[in-house]
């Protein structure tokens, strides 16, 4: 059953027992009502004419042959303008009839007496009075008409509530409608399928979020498609100089000089480097990656990258500028891994800002968040390059995502770096952020936990 049925199908059912109970108590009010309108007292008249009725009966020999109301009744008992009566017996054969109403009407408003001699029923006596009649009718007109009225507005209500109930789940159940077809589509294979946002509710946070989700999927699938290809021409191209170098040596028949040794070891590092880089990538991702962990300076550590790169940015006419404003604290970080992070970062600015272009790492110290006792200290590595396009910039961290799918590897790598130094920041509970401005320039910002030992500037906290 659909969700549209079940939710008309509730609403019709509350609709429905709403109806019922409002009828039910309306009807009870009114016939309530009814019971306690006075009604004159006829019991005395009506013992009279039945104490008359059996004394014929007695007289008679126990039965009601040859009664008639004229001979059983003078002028002065009864008047038959005003009042009129029915008897029956037991089995409800008409035996007399007196006065001016007929016998259906005294049935259904007169007032009921059973007659009984001698501990046994002999006849029933129906006694009708006008006012008393008149009331019964009343009573009966009213409560009838009560509870067709009720009866007809209820069936209405019932029927424009169902029409709105329909339309109502129709319009509540639309975009879940709209939203199946692209559930169907995308666990048919079709990543990046998208459904329409029709509003800010719940429904089009649902949406969005499926959007968001299924493009997730289709990027993650085309970053596993790349990687096969990526990965392959990584290894292909140092296995292949690899390859016509042994066997060039090999058809040559003589030893090998150790500078022809050289780019086979260049190669075999670079194997290395890109089997490692994977390795490692995997290891932080599942939370097995093992820091060894020691005081030290964030400060002297880019002080010394950018000493490394010194000679490239002199021969470049390109400008390293390190601004400490942190009072130089003391970090509790795995420094080899943060070497790999800074590396990368600073060694992507240099090669992305342009002969006689600036790049500039700031250091400073500042509280995580309002009111938060715990410090960080910020590392921000800003270039003058190009920029990174918007559309880009929230995914540069993801594994083999690049910007740019036309890069060689001498231009760009395979897209690890980043998604590397992010794992391994966040290992040391920290954060790392791009911001990018085309044609201004790129800024990573990086995050980390500052030691409470040694610091200059006043926190306390807990060693990891």
């Amino acid at each position: 059953m659909t969700v549209r049925r079940k939710l008309f199908l509730a609403m019709a059912a509350l609709v429905g027992s709403l109806s019922l109970i409002h009828i039910l108590i309306a009807v009870f009010v009114v016939n309530g009502a009814l019971k306690y309108m006075d009604i004159a007292n006829r019991d005395e008249e009506i013992a009279h004419l039945a104490d008359r009725l059996l004394d014929y009966y007695i007289a008679h020999d126990g039965t009601w042959s040859g009664i008639d109301a004229a001979k059983l009744f003078s002028s002065d008992d009864a008047n038959p303008r005003e009042t009129s009566f029915l008897l029956v017996s037991k089995n409800r054969e008409m035996l007399l009839l007196a006065g001016s109403r007929n016998e259906a009407e005294i049935r259904t408003f007169g007032e009921k007496h059973d007659l009984v001699a001698d501990g046994v029923k002999v006849g029933i006596l129906y006694y009708y009075h006008p006012e008393a009649a008149n009331l019964t009718k009343l009573q009966y007109g009213i409560g009838s008409s009560v509870t067709v009225i009720l009866l007809a507005f209820s069936v209405i209500l019932l029927l424009v509530s169902l029409i709105v109930a329909y339309w109502l789940a129709k319009r509540m159940t639309a975009p879940l409608q709209a939203l199946v077809p692209a559930i169907d589509r995308l666990g048919g294979g079709e990543l990046g399928a998208q459904v329409p946002v029709l509003g800010k509710d719940e429904y089009g946070k649902v949406a969005a979020s499926f959007n968001a989700m299924s493009t997730q999927l289709e990027r993650t699938e085309m970053a596993r498609r790349s990687l096969v290809a990526d990965v392959a021409h990584e290894l292909r191209t140092p296995l292949t100089i690899l390859q016509g170098r042994l066997d060039l040596l090999q058809q040559q028949g003589r030893a090998a000089e150790p500078h022809e040794l050289l780019s086979l070891q260049d190669e075999l590092i670079r194997l290395g480097k890109l089997v490692n880089d994977l390795h490692q990538l995997s290891m932080a991702e599942a939370h097995k990656l093992v820091l060894d962990r020691k005081a030290g300076s964030l400060a002297e550590l880019l002080r010394r990258i950018l000493n490394r790169y010194g000679e490239e940015a002199e021969e470049r006419g390109m400008t390293l500028v390190l601004e400490d404003r942190s009072g130089n604290p003391q970090l509790w970080l795995d420094w080899d891994r943060m070497t790999q992070v800074f590396l990368n970062l600073i060694g992507n600015a240099m090669r992305y800002t342009p002969d006689g272009g600036t790049v500039t790492v700031g250091i400073e110290a500042e509280h995580e968040a309002a009111g938060n006792e715990a410090p960080v200290v910020v590392a921000a590595i800003a270039d003058t390059g190009p920029g990174i396009a918007p559309e880009h910039l929230p995914y540069i961290f993801d594994r083999f995502y690049r910007s740019d799918d036309a890069r060689d590897r001498n231009s760009g790598g395979m897209g690890l770096g980043l998604a590397i130094a992010k794992e391994f920041v966040a290992v040391h509970g920290g954060a790392i952020e791009a911001k990018s401005k085309i044609g201004i320039g790129t800024t990573f910002v990086v995050k980390l936990p500052a030691s409470p030992k040694n610091n200059d500037f006043g926190f306390a906290g807990v060693v990891p």
